[in-house]
């Protein structure tokens, strides 16, 4: 992908104007058939790998999140994709329609059988729009009850991915009953008698992402972001000014290490230099790995005893803040 179409983030701009003039000094290195240019293009590349890993050592919440929302970055089919064989999507809740925003159906994580589901964002314009950028209507979350009711009736680990802003907040998904659907979601998470595993892979935005994530396991990518609401809506409440987005961002601990430490999520899982959306592919194995570690204790549980662990965990949040 050349500079030109690549995306860059505000705080890669040093770091997008060097790998600039190292594609130009590049093409013209082609043209003059090296020029003896070679010497000086491995320090620039040096040079920029080194300035890129020096950004995202000291990434402050605000960038974080961009991170977490970089339009590159792999979503929920990458993922099925890379480490789901066989698989077959469900559509549809049984009662109004079939929600693109949260995808799920059946397929085989490294030869176990599982039901997989997640928040889909789209890639481009039209698949954006097509899974509503990720924002999921009440019906996506009824479809993720019918998913998870299925799981438990087969004995299925459920895998899912979070990477959404929020629910879709309109108010035809008001007038179908979101917050209940909402609701009854987080709820089946917690009573399912099979083993659930979450992993945030970029947003993890309020309510919408908590209703597929009250797993027994929560995992979460490196740059990604887990909070009750974004930086944006929380600035905008605190202070009428949504522009204080960076300064709601670290005020609301919302990064993996601080989730880490304040036992929100269980495991960080570490992304390629520059972000998973530098090498998605490297991303997506290490989150199959991690998550083949993960499952594997859960799978000599019986369905009380991971409901018991599920319980356990976060009555454990509450006490923390208690």
């Amino acid at each position: 992908m050349s500079v030109q179409t690549r995306h860059y983030l505000e705080f890669e701009r040093p770091i997008a104007e060097l790998e600039a003039k190292i594609e130009e000094l590049s093409k013209l290195s082609e043209t003059a058939g090296g020029n003896g240019l070679d010497t000086e293009l491995d320090a620039l590349r040096a040079r920029a790998e080194e300035m890129r890993r020096d950004a995202y050592a000291t990434l402050d919440p605000w960038q974080k999140t961009q991170v977490a929302r970089h339009p590159e970055r792999p979503h929920f089919l990458s993922y099925v994709g890379a480490l789901i064989e066989e698989f077959v999507e469900l559509r549809g809740d049984r009662k109004f329609a079939d929600d693109q925003a949260i995808v799920g159906g059946l397929g085989r994580f490294r030869g176990t059988p599982v039901v997989v589901m997640g928040h889909e964002k789209g890639q481009d314009t039209t698949t954006r729009l097509k899974h509503n950028f990720g924002s999921a209507r009440p019906e996506g979350y009824r479809k993720a009850v019918r998913l998870m009711d299925m799981a438990e009736q087969f004995n299925l680990p459920v895998l899912s991915f979070i990477d959404t802003a929020g629910a879709y907040p309109g108010i035809g998904a008001e007038e179908r009953g979101q917050a209940e659907a909402i609701a009854r979601s987080t709820e089946r998470c917690l009573t399912l008698g099979a083993p659930m595993i979450a992993t945030v892979v970029g947003e993890g935005g309020s309510g919408g992402a908590i209703a597929i994530a009250a797993a027994n396991r929560v995992l979460i990518l490196e740059h990604a972001i887990y909070s009750v609401i974004s930086p944006e809506g929380a600035a905008s409440i605190l202070w009428r000014d949504g522009s204080r987005a960076r300064d709601a961002a670290a005020a609301m601990k919302i990064t993996a290490e601080d989730l880490i430490r304040l036992k929100i999520v269980d495991r960080i899982v570490p992304e390629p230099l520059g972000g998973a959306h530098a090498d998605p592919a490297a991303a997506i194995a290490a989150v199959g790995d991690i998550l083949e570690a993960e499952l594997k204790p859960l799978l000599a549980l019986t369905p009380d005893e991971l409901r018991r662990q599920r319980a356990d965990r976060f009555y454990a949040i509450g006490r923390s803040f208690g």
